[in-house]
């Protein structure tokens, strides 16, 4: 799996962090900065070419990380095709994927814990989108907003 990260300084060593481990395991990580600790650097700067990415295919899922993980999300689901999410417990972090398609994943780099954030990644990366039927008619009544098509 192509998976994209990006953080400014308030998530910038939990990307990092997140990111050694998911190489370990084999995923293929994109980095999209920031790649040295700036704490003037500002989230949009990494986190939309990081939605841009996902969402024209180039990845298959995102993680985006700022301090509170708020921002991140703002940022990312202002890209056609990004499907973001903040993301702070287990249980969402699969469910936005399989019933939501939701594709990156937004954490606080301030707000969750390195193995808490560890827990949440795992959910998000091994879920599926369970697809047709209601899931897909929902789907489809969002991306007429853009007229996109998932």
């Amino acid at each position: 799996m192509r998976v994209g990260m990006a953080a400014d300084h308030g998530g910038w060593e939990l990307k990092n962090q997140l990111a050694a481990e998911l190489r370990e395991q084999g995923y293929s990580v994109t980095d999209f900065g920031a790649v040295e600790f700036d704490a003037s650097d500002d989230y949009p700067d990494f986190v939309i070419p990081l939605a841009r990415a996902v969402a024209g295919g180039q990845l298959d899922r995102g993680i985006a990380v700022c301090g509170s993980g708020v921002g991140a999300c703002i940022a990312a689901n202002k890209v056609d095709g990004a499907r973001a999410a903040l993301i702070h417990e287990a249980y969402s972090a699969h469910q936005g994927v399989e019933d939501d398609y939701m594709n990156i994943i937004c954490l606080g780099g301030r707000v969750v814990t390195r193995h808490l954030a560890r827990e949440l990644v795992g959910a998000f990366l091994n879920a599926r989108f369970h697809g047709g039927g209601r899931f897909q008619r929902r789907l489809d009544k969002i991306d007429q907003l853009t007229n996109k098509k998932t």
